[in-house]
């Protein structure tokens, strides 16, 4: 073999080495984006599915000069309707956490993300990300 030829193989070989490196570098950032976009989605839908949940107030004791406490059942079907409307999110949770003498509603949604270019590397193909959020019962004037 030549000594060109020789050559010409180091540098072929030192080629395909660094193009991996920074296909790695690229899907790290790709997917990295990616799973922070589908956060922020399950946050987004947390909260709008918690504020719809917090408008289910107990009307009949409201309207009796009651205190305005969240319907539970009524708060629960809300949250899973908007998430399957607006998201089509099944997998959430709802609980009514009580901060000092009100009850609260608070929403967990899971989403799941599937990595497109990491998963070439090895790394699981898929990535379960959890948004949360809280709201109080809501009453208009």
């Amino acid at each position: 073999m030549t000594r060109r030829g020789a050559e010409s193989g180091r540098v072929s070989l030192f080629l395909a080495v660094a193009m991996t490196g920074v296909l790695a570098i690229v899907s790290l950032a790709y997917d990295g984006a990616g799973q922070l976009r589908t956060l922020q989605r399950a946050d987004n839908l947390a909260a709008e599915a918690a504020r719809s949940g917090g408008q289910m107030i107990d009307r009949a004791s409201a309207i009796d000069g009651g205190p305005k406490r969240i319907d539970q059942v009524a708060a629960r079907k809300a949250v899973a309707d908007y998430l399957v409307v607006a998201g089509g999110v099944a997998d959430h949770e709802v609980d009514f956490p009580v901060v000092g003498v009100e009850t609260q509603i608070r929403v967990r949604v899971r989403i799941t993300y599937r990595r497109d270019l990491l998963g070439l590397f090895g790394v699981q193909k898929t990535a379960t990300v959890t948004g949360e959020a809280t709201a109080r019962g809501l009453t208009g004037p």
